[in-house]
Formats: C-alpha cells, structure tokens, sequence
C-alpha cells in the first residue's frame, strides 16, 4: 500500500507554452498554415500571460484559511444569523411593557337654565373647566399568556357652579386589571408560538451556516486538488511530446541513412502533432481549474490572487487510517447538518401542533381588577339655611389640594376590587380541531422522514468508505500497470533500434505509457476526492431533507 505520493513538480505556463511554440520539422507541419498560425498565436498569448502572472506558492491549509476569511457565500451566509437575531427580537416585542400616556384640557361655558343648573339665584352662566392626564403599562407575560394593565389617572375640574363641594377638585384614580387564561392560552399561544419558531429558525441559521463553510471547505480541498492533478497532467503530456519529438529526430536520421521508410518519419510527426494538442489541452483545464480555486478564496477582482498564477506546493498523501465504519455513521448521525435541521424543524413543529392543540380548547379565563381613588381640592363648608348660603361655601373653605388625592391612594381609602370567570366555546366540530388533527398526522409523518434521512445518511457514508477501499486498490493497479508500461517502452524501443519491431508498436508504447500515468494520476487524486466526501459525509449533506413544516398559528417559519 502506497502511503505518500509525489507527483511530477508542475510545469510552469510559460515553458508549456514554450514547448507549443518550439519549431518542428519543416516538412511535418501537417496540420496546415493557418491551423499552426492560431497555435502559434494561443500560445504567444499564454506566454505574455505566464510572463505577467506573479507566482503565488499556496498550501492546501493556507487556501482553507483564505476561503474562511474572503469566500463571498460564507461571508453571505453570516449575514443570516444577525437577521434571524432581528426576528427574534421581533417577536420577543410581544412581550415588552407598553406604556401610554394623554393629557387634555378642555372649557365650556352653559347657560344657567334652571335651578338645578348651579347658577345661582342671580341666573349666571356655568363655566367648567377641566385638565386631566393619563399615565398606563401593558404588558403580556410570556409565563402563563396572562396580561396586565396599569393605569393612572389625574384630574383637574374647576367650576361656577354652586352645587361642586370640591372647587377646584383634583382627583386620582389607579386600577390593576389582570387577564389570566386557564385552559386556551395558558401553556402558549400564537405570540409565544411565534417567539419559539424565531429563536429555533435563529438555530437553524446557525446550522445553515455550519454547512455553507463545511461545503465550501470542501470544494476549496477539492479545486486544490484538481489543481495539483492539472499540473501533473502537463507535466505528463509534456513528456509524452518530448517522447513523440525525440523519436521523430531518430527516425529522420535512421531515413537519412537508409534504414527506415520515410512514412515512418510521418507517422511520427502525426503523432507528435497530436501530443501537441493533448498538452494545449491540458494547460486549458489547468487554466479553468485554477480560475475555479480562486473564485472560491478570494474576495473580489482586487485580491492579491486574482491576477497571480497559483503554485499549489502540498503532495498528495494516502495515509489515511483505517475506517471504523460503524463510529463514522454515529458521528454523522450526531453531527449532519441536515439530520440537525431536520430535528429543528420537527421542534417547530411541535411548537405548532401545541399551538393549535391549545385552540381547540375552550376559552376560560379569571378577570381581576383592584382600584383605588383619590380626591382633594379646596372643600366648601355650607352654612345657614338661604340656597346659596347652602351651597355658596358661606361657613368657609377647608384648604386642599392634589397631595390629599394621593394620600387617598397610598392609604387606599376607597378600594375596589372584582374578579370575573369568563369562558366562550364552540359547539361542534371547529375548524381548529382539524387543523390540530392535520398537524399531527404531518408530525408522524415528518418523524418517519426523518428515519428515512438517518437511513440515507448512514448510506452515503458507507457509500464514501466503500469508495476509499475501491480507489485504494485502483491506485496499486494503476502504479503496477504504468511501471509495466515503461518496461513495455523501452523493451519495444531497444528492439526498434535493432530493426524487430515497427514505429507503429513503439507510438502505440508511448500513446499506452501516457494513459497509464494519466490513469495512475486520475487514480491518487480520486482518492484525494474520496476522502474529501467521506468527511462531508459525515458533517453535512448538499441535498435537502424533504421536511413539511407544518403552518398555522404561529407565523412564518424557514422552509
């Protein structure tokens, strides 16, 4: 078992593209004047590109490190939790004390009508004068669902009237009402609902944000990796190409001196023509996959990176441990992100069923309220036994003012208080109960979802380790069938140069050497993917979990 692999070191653009512009035979430009002026020109224009670029050595760790400090879809997806924070904070104002408050003043004059009206034997006019101010809290508790209100109530009447004992009068009222449910609306309802839902899908934030990073790390190891491959492939058509030209120079001389067919100088060329364009290839993709690591680590078009050429330094390693597959499923069962969001959501769900459970229950609810009143002001005394000597405040007037209004309250001088039972019940089958009934079938089922998700992922991570065993013995096949390859090369070589075997066996050697390296690459930096995935298979998942959130009552939830 190989337990370290070195890949061939990359071949830098700019010698790639100096290969593509090296002079050939003059008599092998078989693929024509303008198809060689356009790989001419293509590979001019890499050379400038490779010339330019500033060479960026970068480790697998420091490409981590990058991508979770500039990657656009992290740094977008943190965004997430400070608005779920803000919804929170939304539906916890439910629960926050109000507060209130008025002030008015007002004056009217009546015309002093009859006796009784307060004007007097002489007829005058009445002029009321009055100013109060409303002071009030509101707040529901989240313990309970009961509500309180507190009030406070100032007052000032000032009048011409004859028949007002108090003048001017200042009053002052203060009532406690309380509204406690006892069946609907005591363990929840909709505004406590809602506040669960937030702070859960606030959690689910938090999870959404785990496997972002997790899937993002994971295709940042991956783009790495693909790059490394890309480079190792150069380097191998490279070879390839200098093979193919070396034995077109062989050929033409074995030609000058008579002992090979000039056809086999052309068969040569061709071959090395298309060595040419397998090596134009590959510097392609090596180009695409770099663009593809660099979109994922960093932050825009004004990174350092952007416009620099990345040498990836690490080397592929396959020294993995042995898998234990059955701590592997318990930890991914433990940690999946989306078997963590799908239990989140089966809590949002049952903060619903809860709440429409509480619907369908009658309402019963004990209504107290406690209040105490003040009054003060100026006190007329009557005397005597004429009408207006009665109620003019001929025998004097007792001084006051608001203070005796409160000393009323603080001493609760003229309590009253009262406590009501309440209760309102629908008669038959209400819409509620059906609803309440829905969820709950919606509850079972989203619980069987979530068995078939644990089953899933326990099968995705077999699946990964399957994968790493697989590669592994394709990676010893592949070395065994390259190293036999290059003995089938030189074997067939040495026996060309002694006139047993034909040019076409020696390029059918070489065309078999490239694909055995080629395979044996493909091979290691599969094994690099394998191991990639069964980790992510074990923290996160790209698909989703196919959960039904169950609606209703308790506002907007997270699909």
């Amino acid at each position: 078992m190989i337990s370290h692999v070195r890949v061939p070191s990359a071949v830098p653009l700019l010698v790639v593209a100096g290969v593509l512009l090296s002079p050939g035979p003059t008599h092998a430009q078989t693929f024509g004047a303008n198809a060689g002026g356009i790989v001419t020109q293509a590979a001019l224009q890499a050379s400038r590109d490779a010339r330019a670029a500033r060479r960026f050595d970068l480790t697998l760790d420091d490409a981590v490190q990058r991508a979770l400090e500039r990657n656009l879809d992290i740094a977008v997806q943190r965004i997430n939790p400070l608005v779920q924070d803000m919804q929170v904070a939304t539906a916890n104002a439910a629960f926050l004390p109000f507060a209130s408050s008025g002030f008015g003043v007002n004056q009217r004059t009546s015309p002093n009508r009859t006796l009784f009206d307060g004007g007097g034997l002489r007829g005058a006019n009445i002029i009321n004068e009055q100013g109060n101010y409303d002071l009030g809290v509101v707040q529901r508790m989240k313990w309970g669902g009961g509500q309180y209100d507190v009030t406070w109530n100032s007052s000032r009447f000032e009048t011409t009237s004859i028949f007002t004992t108090f003048n001017p009068s200042f009053g002052a009222n203060m009532t406690l009402n309380y509204t406690q449910p006892l069946l609907r609306g005591f363990r929840t309802d909709p505004q406590r609902t809602q506040l669960v839902v937030q702070r859960i899908n606030r959690d689910i934030s938090d999870i959404d944000l785990e496997e972002t990073i997790v899937n993002t790390l994971a295709n940042v190891r991956l783009a790495y990796w693909e790059l490394v491959y890309a480079r190792a492939a150069v380097d191998v058509q490279q070879q390839a190409l200098e093979l193919a030209e070396q034995l077109v120079r062989d050929n033409r001389a074995r030609v000058e001196i008579g002992t090979l067919a000039p056809i086999d100088v052309v068969q040569a060329q061709s071959e090395a023509a298309l060595r040419r364009q397998l090596l134009a290839q590959a510097v392609q993709t090596l180009r695409t996959n770099e663009l593809a690591l660099k979109q994922l680590i960093v932050g825009g078009t004004s990174d350092e990176l952007w416009d620099a050429e990345i040498n990836p330094t690490d080397e592929p390693q396959i020294d993995a441990p042995p898998i234990d597959l059955d701590e592997a499923i318990r930890g991914a069962l433990e940690r999946r992100t989306d078997i963590s969001r799908v239990r989140q959501q089966i809590d949002i769900n049952d903060a619903q069923v809860d709440n429409l459970r509480n619907s369908t229950l009658p309402a019963l609810d004990v209504v107290g309220s406690y209040q105490l009143t003040g009054q003060g002001g100026p006190r007329l005394v009557p005397t005597g036994s004429s009408f207006e000597a009665l109620f003019g405040g001929a025998g004097g007037v007792i001084p006051g003012g608001y203070g005796d209004a409160l000393d009323n309250i603080v001493d609760a001088d003229y309590p009253f208080w009262s406590v009501q039972l309440q209760m309102t019940y629908p008669l038959g089958q209400s819409a509620d109960k059906a609803a309440y009934e829905r969820a709950r079938l919606q509850r079972r089922q989203n619980e069987a979802q979530l068995r078939r998700t644990e089953l899933q992922v326990a099968g995705e991570v077999t699946n990964a380790a399957i994968q790493i065993e697989a590669i592994q013995e394709r990676i010893e096949a592949a070395i065994a069938a390259r190293e036999l390859a290059e003995e089938q090369l030189r074997a067939e070589e040495s026996k060309f140069e002694v006139g047993l075997s034909t040019n076409f066996l020696v390029l059918q050697m070489q065309r078999e050497l490239a694909f055995a390296q080629d395979v044996e690459l493909r091979a290691i930096f599969d094994y690099q993917r394998a191991l990639i995935e069964f980790d992510r298979t074990q923290r996160t998942s790209l698909g989703a979990a196919g959960i039904t959130v169950v609606g209703g009552g308790g506002g907007g939830v997270a699909p």
